[in-house]
């Protein structure tokens, strides 16, 4: 590749100057280069180029941006050999990682709704402030399978790990084998309003609660390039006017102090300007991935800057 490349140097830097002189038009050989470069790393696989793992923090509603950058990602071919998740990244990350086409996950968020993810609805909060007793999300489970199949971790199309609380002793618990819908309804369990998920004799929960944006995870599989979907939200346009707002309040404010330290570890952090949107309100998903593809678009060229250089340098150090 490098000798081509060398060629094309000397190939393209000639014919500039001769184009210059015959022509008014404007010819860019650093341009053309790039491109040939880049069409010739997406056909390459781990050693020989970076590896790339992607995560995707958890945040409720907010995270159904990750669909949106998921999208201009592979619009794009940025090659991504593994995903780690938390919570409703661990959502979006279980379909694609199975196969689900970009498009089909697309429009099932604009179809989602909390009926179809639990039991969640205004008679069952009151009889849970009534009788303590937590709300279900077996149906989260359910809506998983039903997409994926009984697919286990090492069945998926893509690697993927995610991350679940275990509530009894606050142990992170990583899941990377077993079966995926389980274990994405698990690390999107929400503490004190969803029944703990019985898994080996651990109640698991949320993993927004140990580790909201996995990087260490992305460290495991052995990235070269982190890239990290950062969707913390704006503190100051939450109204705390409610018992749900002051909950999601309380989980955005730990979300964003755990990702603060875990973001050092991330090479390109994608950061959807999502505003006001609460954890709850996921039928905001369309104005959610809108946020997603605009904020990957102008992460794009960033990332395949990084993604040849990175290349390059391995082809230094083999030869």
């Amino acid at each position: 590749m490098l000798r081509i490349l060398f060629i094309l140097i000397i190939l393209m830097s000639s014919v500039s100057g001769a184009f210059s002189q015959n022509s008014s038009a404007a010819f860019d050989p650093d341009t053309f280069l790039s491109h040939y470069f880049w069409q010739e790393i997406i056909t390459l696989s781990p050693p020989k180029r970076p590896k790339i793992v992607l995560v995707l923090s958890g945040g409720g509603a907010r995270g159904l941006a990750h669909i949106g950058v998921l999208k201009v990602l592979e619009e794009e071919g940025i090659p991504i050999d593994a995903v780690a998740g938390t919570s409703v990244g661990s959502l979006a990350a279980a379909l694609y990682c199975a196969g689900i086409p970009i498009g089909k996950i697309e429009m099932m968020a604009e179809d989602i709704g909390w009926s179809k993810l639990s039991n969640l609805s205004t008679p069952s909060l009151v009889n849970m402030l009534i009788t303590e007793r937590l709300l279900s999300n077996e149906k989260l489970e359910k809506y998983i399978a039903d997409n994926i199949g009984g697919k286990q971790f090492h069945e998926l199309k893509i690697p993927f790990a995610c991350v679940a609380t275990d509530i009894r002793t606050g142990e992170k618990i990583i899941f990377t084998e077993g079966n995926v819908a389980q274990a994405a309804r698990a690390s999107a369990t929400i503490p004190g309003v969803f029944e703990p998920v019985e898994y080996r004799h651990r109640m698991l929960v949320d993993g927004g609660l140990v580790d909201n944006m996995p990087t260490d995870i992305a460290k495991m599989f052995n990235a070269d390039i982190i890239i990290a979907v950062d969707i913390s939200a704006d503190l100051t346009q939450t109204k705390v006017s409610s018992v749900i707002m002051t909950f999601s309040q309380a989980l955005f404010i730990q979300g964003t102090q755990l990702s603060r330290e875990s973001l050092k570890s991330a090479d390109i952090v994608i950061n959807p300007q999502l505003k006001d949107v609460a954890i709850h309100e996921l039928w905001r998903s369309r104005e959610c991935m809108d946020a997603g593809i605009l904020a990957a678009r102008k992460s794009i060229p960033q990332l395949k800057k990084l993604i040849m250089d990175k290349t390059l340098e391995k082809t230094f150090k083999k030869n």
